[in-house]
C-alpha cells in the first residue's frame, strides 16, 4: 500500500512540475499578456516596444504585415481588437528565442465593421537587449 502512496506522489510531483512556469517562461508571458493589452487598446508606444524592428506578423487570411504595417493597422482602425481573450497557452524558451502558441478569441471593430474570430497562434519572441519581443506571429482559423 505504501508503494501505490509513493507511486501517486511521485505521479502528482511530476504533473505539477511539468505544468509550472519557469521564470523565464514567466517573463515572456508577461510580455504577451502587454502585447495582447496593447494589441487591444492601440497603445502605438507598447507596441513600438514590444516588438523588433523585422516584425513578420502573419494573419489567417494569409498575408503578412511588417512592424510599421501591423502597427499602422492597430492604431489606425483596420484591425480593432475590441477584446482579446487567450486560452491553452504554452511557452517554450531556448536561450535567447521564445514559442508562445495559444488559441485567440476576439471580438473585433476592422473598420466599423464588429465580427468575432477564433485563431490558433504561433508568436516568436526573441530577448534583445534584455528585453522580449515579438519578432514573428502566425494564426490560422481554429476549428
Amino acid at each position: 500500500m505504501t508503494k501505490i502512496y509513493g507511486c501517486v506522489l511521485i505521479c502528482l510531483l511530476s504533473f505539477t512540475t511539468a505544468y509550472t512556469q519557469t521564470k523565464v517562461e514567466e517573463k515572456v508571458a508577461a510580455t504577451a499578456e502587454r502585447l495582447r493589452l496593447a494589441m487591444v487598446s492601440g497603445d502605438k508606444q507598447q507596441l513600438l516596444k514590444l516588438t523588433a524592428r523585422k516584425l513578420s506578423y502573419g494573419h489567417a487570411r494569409g498575408f503578412v504585415e511588417n512592424k510599421d504595417e501591423f502597427i499602422k493597422s492597430l492604431t489606425g482602425g483596420a484591425a480593432d481588437f475590441v477584446s482579446i481573450i487567450i486560452k491553452d497557452e504554452n511557452i517554450s524558451v531556448t536561450r535567447k528565442t521564445a514559442i508562445v502558441r495559444h488559441i485567440m478569441a476576439a471580438e473585433t471593430n476592422d473598420n466599423n465593421k464588429p465580427g468575432r474570430v477564433k485563431l490558433k497562434v504561433i508568436m516568436v519572441f526573441v530577448k534583445i537587449k534584455g528585453h522580449w519581443k515579438l519578432l514573428a506571429r502566425q494564426a490560422q482559423k481554429a476549428m
